[in-house]
């Protein structure tokens, strides 16, 4: 089979600090073509160690798209990426035959990969509402409200993100209609090949990599960027795990040592759900990454 017929990209997907940033640089480097980031938090330029952004060395390597593109201040939704994302896809195939798009957020994977409906624009009086139901009533209210009013988002949402949370009650509000609606059922709408790879490993060595980049996190100054961000907490940016339990400590709700181990716990939770997620998606072809050849095992898997 003719895998490049057309322009092709391939997307490198898998949890949080399973190496997809150097799965990415190998096949772009060996394509000689481009990354395209996927990850929903590395957009932001302010936030950089907690985020785990590729080091200079690593944007180095090969060029990428959508690291430090956008600021925390600026409203930047999934269907926002879809639409630029498409649009930078069509420019760089004009140049490269393959483009690869790595990262770890599968809703936005899934929107450049088969779409995603336009989504009806909330009021801002309904988006005080349940922004003031979170504060009043806690994360959990808004959970169990998600999951009456859509049981199928519910069971792929991070159900500790109330950004995602509140945005998928906006839109059923607004719409009366479940944000899993608005997904478009039907796959390979694109003008380009789509082949999914997944990095896997055992759970114990993906957990204990966790903790290390935890820690290499702190040594790397996390503690003094959390406390450069805390005067902009609020904002959806920042709802992110790393800086919320930071943001605690510095309340002074818990000690510095909790917020440390809490980091790493969510973490692991995190890359749990990030599993389930990717585990739905019957086309991603499963790659072991502690794989010494890690390139060779793509590319075999590929049939390239």
């Amino acid at each position: 089979m003719d895998t490049f017929n057309k322009k092709t990209l391939i997307v490198v997907a898998g949890p949080t600090a399973s190496g997809k940033t150097a799965a990415a640089i190998d096949i772009a480097r060996h394509f000689d073509t481009v990354v395209v980031s996927a990850d929903s938090r590395q957009f932001f330029r302010e936030m950089s160690i907690g985020t785990a952004k590729p080091t200079p060395l690593e944007l180095a390597a090969a060029p990428h798209y959508f690291i430090n593109s956008h600021s925390i201040t600026e409203s930047f939704s999934v269907g926002d990426f879809e639409r630029d994302c498409i649009a930078l896809l069509d420019e760089l195939f004009k140049k490269h035959d393959v483009v690869i798009l790595a990262g770890g957020s599968g809703l936005y994977i899934k929107a450049v990969c088969e779409g995603f409906d336009d989504l009806p624009t909330a009021s801002t009086e309904l988006r005080v509402k349940l922004n003031n139901s979170l504060e009043e009533n806690g994360i959990k209210a808004l959970q169990a409200r998600l999951k009456e009013v859509d049981p199928v988002y519910y069971a792929e949402v991070d159900l500790d993100n109330p950004r995602r949370l509140i945005r998928a009650l906006e839109v059923y509000e607004t719409s009366g209609q479940p944000f899993s609606s608005f997904h478009k059922a039907h796959l390979n709408k694109r003008p380009f090949n789509i082949i999914k790879l997944g990095l896997e490993m055992p759970r114990d060595v993906l957990y204990n990599r966790i903790n290390l980049r935890v820690d290499q996190m702190f040594q790397d100054g996390l503690l003094a960027e959390a406390r450069a961000l805390l005067p902009y907490r609020n904002l959806n940016a920042l709802n992110t795990v790393g800086y919320t339990e930071l943001f605690k400590y510095f309340d002074g709700k818990i000690s510095l040592h909790d917020a440390i181990s809490l980091i790493k716990q969510n973490t692991r939770r995190f890359a749990k759900r990030q599993m389930t997620w990717f585990r739905k998606d019957k086309n991603i072809i499963w790659v072991n990454a502690t794989t010494a050849k890690l390139l060779e095992a793509i590319a075999g898997k590929m049939t390239l």
